[in-house]
C-alpha cells in the first residue's frame, strides 16, 4: 500500500483527532482547518524524500479572535502521542523540540503573517505588487477540511489573481527584462566568454518561466517547486525550447532555443486574449544576436500610471534573496517604493 500524502495524514488527523476534541471543548465556535502554510505537501507535491525533516501531523486551525491561546492550551493538553502510527509530537527545522504541528492562529493573523494585510483589507496596487505566488499558495493551494462561516472560500476567491491592470503590467515588465538581455547571450559568446552567455541564458530561462505562469494565471511557488508546476502548465509547451538554450555548447544553438521558447510564450499571450503583436523577436540591430523587438512590452502595457516603471514588475520579478521574499513587510516597503519611483 503506498504511503498517504501529507494532506492526507492532515485531513485524517483532523477527522479523527482535532476536530472532535474542538467541538466537543469548544461547542459552537467557528474553524477554519486544512493544510495551509509552508510545505511541498501544501502544494500537493511531497514524495518519499519529503518525509525526512517537517513532514508529518501537520495542519493549521484558525479560531475567533481571543480564542487561539485557549486553544492551543486545550490541544497541547489533549492531543494523543500518535496517530494513524505516527508521533502527533516531532521536530522540525525550526524548532528543535518535540511538540504538536498543529498551528493555532486567527484568520486575520495568518493571512497577515503571509501576505502584509489583514483578511479583510482591499489590497492596493502596491500590495499587488508585493505578494508572491508562493505566499498567496500557502493561503489557497492546501485542502481545506473546516470554514464554518465561508471565510476562508470567500479569502480565496479574492486571491483567485492579479487585477487585470496589474497581470498586464507584470506581463509587460517580464517582456522588457527580455528585451533588455537577451541580445548579451550572443555578444558574450562571440567574445568567447561562454560561461557568461550561459549565465545569462539560465536567467532569462527563468524570467521565460515566470512569464509563462503569468501567462497561464498561475501562482509561482518557490523556486524547488517552480520548474514542475510550469511543466505541468499550459506555457511549460516550451519547456523543450529552454532545455536546449540551457543544454546547448554553443551560444549560437542557445539563442535559437530562448527565442524558440518566447515564440511559444507570445502565442500562448495570443490565446490568453492579450495583445501579441508577432514575432517575439527579430535581429538586434546590424549586430549578429537576436533581440526581443521593443515594442512588445508596451503594447501589452495597460495604460495609465500607479503601478511602477515597466519591467520592474512585482518583487517577485527581481528580488531574488530568500530574506526578503519570506518577509512581507519588507517586500510591501519595496513594493511602495517601486510605485512611487
Amino acid at each position: 500500500m503506498p504511503e498517504p500524502s501529507g494532506a492526507e495524514l492532515a485531513r485524517g488527523f483532523f477527522a479523527d483527532v482535532v476536530g472532535p476534541l474542538l467541538r466537543r471543548e469548544f461547542p459552537g465556535t467557528p474553524l477554519v482547518a486544512g493544510r495551509f502554510g509552508a510545505g511541498s505537501d501544501v502544494l500537493g507535491l511531497d514524495d518519499d524524500v519529503s518525509r525526512d525533516h517537517d513532514w508529518g501531523l501537520r495542519l493549521a486551525v484558525l479560531v475567533p479572535e481571543g480564542l487561539d491561546e485557549q486553544v492551543g492550551a486545550v490541544l497541547e493538553r489533549h492531543l494523543p502521542a500518535t496517530h494513524a502510527g505516527r508521533p502527533v509530537r516531532f521536530a522540525t527545522t525550526w524548532d528543535g523540540s518535540d511538540r504538536h504541528r498543529v498551528e493555532v492562529a486567527t484568520v486575520d493573523g495568518f493571512v497577515r503573517a503571509r501576505l502584509g494585510i489583514g483578511a479583510h483589507e482591499e489590497p492596493t496596487t502596491a500590495d499587488w505588487l508585493s505578494f508572491t505566488g508562493q505566499a498567496v499558495l500557502e493561503l489557497v493551494a492546501g485542502p481545506v477540511f473546516s470554514d464554518d462561516e465561508g471565510r476562508w472560500e470567500a479569502l480565496r476567491g479574492s486571491l483567485t489573481w492579479y487585477p487585470d491592470d496589474v497581470w498586464r503590467h507584470l506581463v509587460a515588465s517580464a517582456w522588457q527584462q527580455l528585451e533588455q538581455e537577451l541580445p548579451f547571450v550572443g555578444r558574450t559568446g562571440q567574445r568567447g566568454d561562454d560561461l557568461g552567455s550561459r549565465v545569462l541564458a539560465a536567467r532569462l530561462a527563468g524570467t521565460a518561466v515566470q512569464l509563462g505562469l503569468l501567462l497561464d494565471r498561475t501562482w509561482a511557488p518557490y523556486a524547488k517547486w517552480v520548474g514542475t508546476v510550469f511543466a505541468a502548465s499550459p506555457s511549460g509547451r516550451v519547456a523543450p525550447h529552454l532545455a536546449r538554450a540551457l543544454a546547448a555548447g554553443d551560444w549560437r544553438e542557445r539563442e535559437a532555443g530562448l527565442s524558440a521558447a518566447l515564440e511559444g510564450l507570445l502565442a500562448r499571450q495570443a490565446e490568453v486574449g492579450l495583445p501579441a503583436p508577432a514575432p517575439a523577436t527579430a535581429p538586434f540591430h546590424d549586430r549578429p544576436f537576436a533581440g526581443v523587438v521593443e515594442t512588445l512590452p508596451g503594447a501589452v502595457a495597460p495604460a495609465g500610471g500607479g503601478r511602477g516603471p515597466v519591467g520592474v514588475g512585482s518583487v517577485g520579478q527581481w528580488a531574488a534573496a530568500v530574506d526578503v521574499l519570506v518577509r512581507p513587510a519588507l517586500r510591501r516597503d519595496l513594493a511602495r517604493a517601486v510605485v512611487r519611483s
